[in-house]
């Protein structure tokens, strides 16, 4: 029988290497088999069966041109953060993409809060997942304590709090710290930042962009990941985190709350390098609260197991199609690119 299309749009390529283009690849993984999938940047006038964007805003135009050219076939929006906390109050496209949608996917359940009435009822909660990195443990034998942070260095992910803190460290602490900063210079004038930040703070590294596999493998060595940021749909890197055994210190954002529970230990205010140095530092000294925190991290694992993810996504994919008539004729699809994940 043949197999249905299913087109993807991304507003991030795997040049990016950020949690838009790893939605997109682990999503076009969980359906492979079932369907053809494409993921493309922007749609390009091919027929498909089913359009998932990914981010109302920055794939409207694809999302409005499908909506024309095929009103009657189904259309699923996945909302990011800077959608749910910025775009749909301030943007009219996203807005639009929202009307147009048939489905809506949020990636944790605060994000049902920022919807009005209509858009929530056509919108499922799915958690992302990542494959587990194997529980850590405490390195007795490390002279360091391991902090990092990942995170391009753009102000929503606000990594300037991160360098503040750095400068907040006091000097006997900061012997003993390492502050290790992964993401692409996306923005010159933090980047000048954290050059200079690293030039004053010994304890503090800015590695620039690195390969997932890297950043993963640099993730599972430390003691504790920090999330700044301001806005957040689901942060890909707290699920990696929670995966590897790695607590977490977080921003007090409800893109946060809603991946770690509103009773989490490790919150710190919006802005506040003072507060992220004090937890820093406390994480640093006190065992009890570091096992705290991987212990209510623990408790969150079983949102971000791939299988439920995959179930998640395959069921509501399979609920959008269920109505499209397979046979419909279509265009000549047969120079069609195959999937790049």
């Amino acid at each position: 029988m043949k197999k249905q299309h299913v087109t993807i749009i991304s507003p991030a390529t795997a040049n990016a290497n950020n949690g838009n283009w790893q939605t997109a690849s682990r999503w076009a993984a969980f359906l492979s088999s079932k369907y053809e999938v494409r993921i493309l940047e922007h749609w390009d006038g091919l027929p498909c069966d089913l359009m998932i964007a990914l981010h109302a805003r920055r794939s409207a135009t694809s999302v409005m041109r499908f909506s024309q050219s095929f009103p009657d076939r189904p259309l699923l929006v996945v909302l990011t953060g800077t959608d749910l906390y910025r775009d749909i109050v301030a943007d009219e496209q996203a807005r639009e993409s929202l009307r147009l949608a048939s489905k809506l996917v949020v990636l944790q359940e605060a994000g049902l809060d920022q919807l009005d009435d209509r858009s929530r009822e056509k919108t499922r909660v799915i958690y992302q997942s990542a494959p587990s990195g194997g529980v850590a443990h405490e390195k007795k034998d490390k002279q360091s304590f391991d902090v990092i942070m990942i995170g391009h260095l753009r102000p929503e992910k606000d990594p300037l709090v991160f360098m503040q803190a750095a400068a907040h460290i006091a000097h006997v602490d900061a012997e003993r710290l390492c502050m290790t900063h992964v993401g692409g210079a996306l923005d010159a004038k933090l980047q000048e930042q954290a050059l200079a930040t690293q030039r004053r703070h010994q304890h503090y590294r800015w590695l620039g962009n690195l390969p997932h596999a890297e950043t993963l493998e640099r993730l599972a060595a430390s003691d504790i990941m920090v999330i700044a940021s301001r806005m957040e749909g689901g942060a890909n890197v707290i699920i990696e985190a929670v995966n590897c055994g790695v607590p977490v210190l977080a921003s007090d954002i409800a893109g946060n709350r809603g991946m770690l529970g509103d009773d989490y230990a490790g919150y710190f205010a919006v802005g506040d390098s003072i507060a992220l140095a004090a937890l820093i530092t406390r994480a640093s000294h006190d065992a009890t609260f570091r096992r705290t925190l991987r212990e209510q991290c623990a408790k969150r694992a079983p949102l971000f197991q791939p299988e439920r993810e995959q179930k998640a996504v395959q069921q509501v994919v399979r609920e959008l199609l269920s109505n499209v008539n397979i046979n419909a004729p279509e265009l000549d699809t047969s120079t069609r690119p195959p999937c790049s994940p």
